[in-house]
């Protein structure tokens, strides 16, 4: 763990302060933002998961998107995301794919876990690769 700074824990109590505010909201209790380089916010976000009916809903989804569409590549990669809990895999993926150069988390999942277990889930089946002659008629075209 790297050492933070004041403007760190400062952005880092207002992801929980959003996390705080989803949880009133009767969705779970997680909360993000996004700074620019000079600690500017541009945008946060609160878990909106039950509230949306869309269990993708997560804040630092919906802001990973956000600075897809609104940021430069170089400002995109001096920018950090602030989150109440580290990031799932789903929205790690996607913050990699958005290419935000920084995050900062309060609890991390062993933690997340310890606090509020998860349910099981349900195993899927995936049967694949196929059809690579033709699926990859698209890939190569583009």
């Amino acid at each position: 763990m790297s050492v933070l700074t004041l403007t760190d824990e400062r952005h880092l109590r207002r992801a929980i302060a959003l996390a705080a505010t989803a949880r009133d909201a009767g969705d779970g209790p997680f909360g993000s933002l996004l700074v620019d380089a000079d600690g500017r916010v541009l945008a946060e976000e609160v878990n909106t998961e039950r509230t949306d009916g869309d269990i993708t809903a997560h804040p630092e989804l919906k802001l990973a998107r956000w600075a897809a569409r609104h940021l430069s590549p170089d400002a995109a990669a001096v920018a950090t995301m602030y989150t109440s809990c580290q990031p799932c895999g789903m929205c790690a993926t996607a913050i990699e794919r958005s290419a935000l150069g920084r995050v900062v988390y309060a609890l991390s999942a062993d933690q997340l876990a310890q606090l509020r277990p998860v349910p099981p889930t349900t195993p899927v089946a995936y049967a694949g690769p196929a059809l690579l002659a033709e699926a990859r008629v698209p890939v190569e075209a583009g």
